[in-house]
């Protein structure tokens, strides 16, 4: 993802259960869960054993292990798994050899809710402040792991118990590669959508697991899919989790959200942009799994299953 800068949109994110001040973490009680429980600890797992194929940039070998995994992960659990292979000539004259892989549970019901997450990582460390290590790729355990661990927790839970509506599971590749060449799954996407495809609404879930999670709500997300922040951030609320999802601007980000949105799919992003202190684990070597808890997993993989088990 790329931050905006400071030209962000200088939204409020107030609806209609008004704004709660910065630090205050009293919640009201929560109510009562209709979905079966996200284990995040498990999730968290599957962050690790990411994190384990080492570097996922395109063309890595763990990149091609990490593939192999997730396709045998979600065959073994969601009703059809399709892989969308397709290339990208690079700027340096490379080519990318790339794969979105779409997960989907009761294929059969019309209403449906499309989750996304990317599940390379960069290539380059280009935020690390020596020159020497900037060409050095990352481990990405929160900005690309993160967000697969909660999709493919939610595919072990769906495949549990069968879900009220549709769910589709995107997880899109080839998001971090570069400076003016990501979010290259989403858009390719975005521009192959099945054939009369047309989710209710799409949630995009990145960099969710800092040490300290708090997912204010992200300027786009605001500007093109309110109603879906209003559905999501109102539910964390009911469910006691209302700390971690502050009724706040967060500042505008580009990530795989806006893809969907310019094909017409309401789409919003759940993330953690401040990571670690003053952000600097982000596109560095730090990324790794001493700076990750499962917490931030837990919590937002226990609002999507409320999402989806509450009939979206």
């Amino acid at each position: 993802m790329r931050s905006a800068g400071a030209a962000v949109l200088a939204l409020v994110a107030c609806v209609s259960s008004g704004c709660r001040a910065e630090g205050d973490r009293a919640q009201p009680a929560a109510a009562a869960a209709v979905a079966p429980p996200f284990d995040a600890q498990r999730a968290y797992e599957l962050l690790a054993q990411q994190v384990g194929f080492g570097p996922r940039a395109p063309g890595s070998p763990g990149h091609a292990r990490q593939l192999e995994w997730m396709l045998q992960h979600l065959r073994a659990r969601a009703d059809t798994v399709e892989v969308q292979a397709f290339r990208h000539a690079t700027s340096r004259g490379d080519t990318l050899r790339l794969s979105n892989v779409f997960a989907r549970f009761r294929p059969e019901i019309a209403d449906r809710i499309l989750l996304v997450a990317h599940w390379d990582t960069r290539p380059t460390a280009d935020q690390e402040s020596d020159p020497a290590r900037q060409q050095q790729p990352i481990l990405g355990a929160n900005d690309g792991a993160s967000g697969v661990a909660v999709l493919l927790e939610l595919a072990h839970v769906l495949s549990d118990h069968s879900p009220p509506i549709g769910v589709d599971l995107l997880f899109a590749d080839g998001e971090d590669y570069a400076p003016g060449e990501m979010f290259l799954g989403s858009e390719y996407f975005a521009a192959n959508l099945p054939a009369g495809y047309r989710p209710l609404y799409a949630i995009v879930v990145d960099m969710v697991a800092d040490q300290d999670p708090r997912y204010p709500v992200e300027g786009y997300s605001q500007q093109y899919a309110p109603e879906v922040v209003e559905r999501v951030w109102r539910l964390a609320q009911e469910l006691g989790q209302g700390a971690y999802f502050p009724r706040a601007a967060g500042g505008a980000i580009d990530d795989d959200h806006m893809s969907l949105n310019r094909a017409g799919i309401h789409a919003i992003d759940i993330i953690d942009f401040e990571y670690g202190p003053a952000h600097r684990y982000w596109h560095t070597l730090d990324d790794n799994l001493t700076h990750t808890a499962p917490a931030g997993l837990g919590v937002v993989g226990t609002v999507l299953a409320e999402l989806i088990y509450r009939g979206g």
